[in-house]
Formats: C-alpha cells, structure tokens, sequence
C-alpha cells in the first residue's frame, strides 16, 4: 500500500473575509502569533509525517513561497552578528526534508478544481492530504495528539479515505457542510463510515452535528473523478461532489473525529481568537 508523503495546500482565494488585512498580504502570511498562518500548516503536516506540500497559487502571491525559500543576504547578516537563535528560526521554517512544490490555478472554479491542478504531480494511484490553510488544527493543552497523523494512520491500515470533523451546536448546523454517518457518531479520535456529506443543512434535517473541518486523507482514484466532475453548487467543481461519486462507486470514506481545536482564521473574529488564546499558551502577556 503508498504512504501518504503528499499534501495539497489551496492558497489561491482572495481572503476577501480578511480584508482589509490581505489586500496587499496573501491571507496565508497573516501572521499567527510568531508566524504566518502557512507556516503553522505546513508544521502541521510535517508532523503527521508528511513533507512534500504542492501549493496550489495564482499570481500574487509569490510571498508564500518566498517564506519558504532561503534568504542569503538576511542569514549572512545575522550569521556575521553572531545572531544563532535568529538563524536557528530560519532554518526551522524549511527543514532539509521539507520539499515544497508550486503549481498556478488559471482562475477560480471551486476546491475540486484548485485540487486537481495538483493531479500530473502525483505517482499513478498516490494518496494525497489536502489541507484547507483557513482553519488551525491545534491539540489541546498539554496533548502532543496529531489528527492529520492519526488520519494517515487510519488510512495506511485500511485504505479509507478519511475526512476530519468536529461536532457543532445543532443550531449552527446550517453553516457547515455535515457527514451522514447512519446515526453512527465516533468517538474523538475514532472513524465511522460515511454514507455522504449534507451542504449547510437545515438544524432538523441535519444527519449529525459532525461539521466537516479542511482535513482530507484521499485515494488517488478522487483525482481520476476530478477530470470529469461536473459544476456542482456554485457552479463551482466540488471537492464534495467528487468524494460523493466515490463512495457511489462502493469505495469506503470514513469521518475521522478530531481530537483537536480549530481555529477558523479565515475571518477577523477566528484570527483574533487564535492569536489571543495561542500567544497565551506561548508565553505572551496578552
């Protein structure tokens, strides 16, 4: 069976729910305590064991793959003034493992789209992570528990595709898109097989209060699926849809539930709240 060695990272939106912050500055570098909001993702994949990241750009946003890039003249300045906890902070952002990958989305046709642009990078039948930079998946105090791990775990030992969620309050339902698991809730850290995924549900017709949060463990049959996928809502290509389509086709997806907190930075409030509560946790007198 492959291991999962790659992840997919859309970072071609607007960010227009960070305006006026990321007019001029990709929504992906806004800074998240001591440092940008990319960077916190890709650690995230790292420790779950991942360390090839395919950006998924547009033009414009050449700032992300500059932080990840090396930067002589600042390390020869900082080397020569005999700065080492500085340039410790530098090498850590690209360890010697980490490989990062580019690729442009000609222009905006939905998540299912971004993710197929990525397709001709994959080997014939690669699994993939997709990673959605909006939201921070944090363990909880004092917890070393990786969930992006704990879902390639899942998938390494079974092959099933795995979608990560946390439960909401039933009346926020209508906001998320919510997995119809037969009834059937995991526990934190368990998964549960899927039977589909309901688009901001009514709060008494939902199937579950399970939301899904940005975090995809997927076959590369998905990619396959992608090619062909119709406009879904929005007239947009669906991730979504095509996890859909392959659970049609008898394929098993599973709802891993996270052991985690999120933290929703792709607006003012949720990037307030992850900058207040993570600079505590860090030692900031805030």
């Amino acid at each position: 069976m492959k291991q999962v060695r790659k992840a997919i990272i859309p970072v071609a939106g607007f960010g227009t729910r960070l305006l006026p912050i990321s007019k001029s500055i990709p929504k992906e570098m806004v800074p998240v305590v001591d440092r940008p909001l990319i960077q916190h993702v890709v650690e995230e994949a790292m420790a779950a064991g991942i360390n090839e990241i395919i950006l998924v750009t547009r033009s414009g946003k050449s700032a992300i793959e500059d932080h990840f890039d090396a930067h002589a003249e600042l390390e020869d300045s900082l080397a020569k003034k005999g700065k080492d906890a500085l340039l410790e902070t530098l090498a850590a952002i690209a360890p010697a493992n980490l490989k990062i990958t580019s690729v442009r989305q000609p222009n905006a046709q939905g998540l299912g789209h971004a993710v197929f642009c990525a397709a001709h990078l994959l080997g014939q039948d690669e699994p993939f992570a997709v990673i959605l930079p909006d939201v921070l998946v944090k363990p909880q105090t004092e917890s070393t528990t990786c969930d992006l791990g704990d879902m390639v775990l899942r998938w390494n030992s079974s092959s099933a595709a795995q979608i990560m969620v946390e439960a909401v309050p039933q009346e926020e339902v209508y906001r998320y898109g919510i997995v119809d698991c037969g009834g059937s809730e995991p526990q934190a850290g368990e998964s549960a097989d899927m039977l589909g995924v309901v688009e901001k549900p009514k709060p008494e017709e939902a199937p579950s209060r399970l939301s899904v949060i940005g975090r995809y463990v997927l076959p590369y049959r998905v990619m396959e699926l992608l090619s062909d996928q119709p406009p879904g809502a929005g007239n947009e290509i669906q991730l979504t849809d095509a996890i859909d389509r392959l659970m049609q086709e008898g394929k098993t997806v599973q709802a891993f539930r996270m052991n985690g907190r999120t933290f929703d930075c792709g607006h003012i409030e949720g990037w307030l709240k992850a900058n207040t509560i993570l600079a505590r946790e860090a030692g900031y007198d805030v």
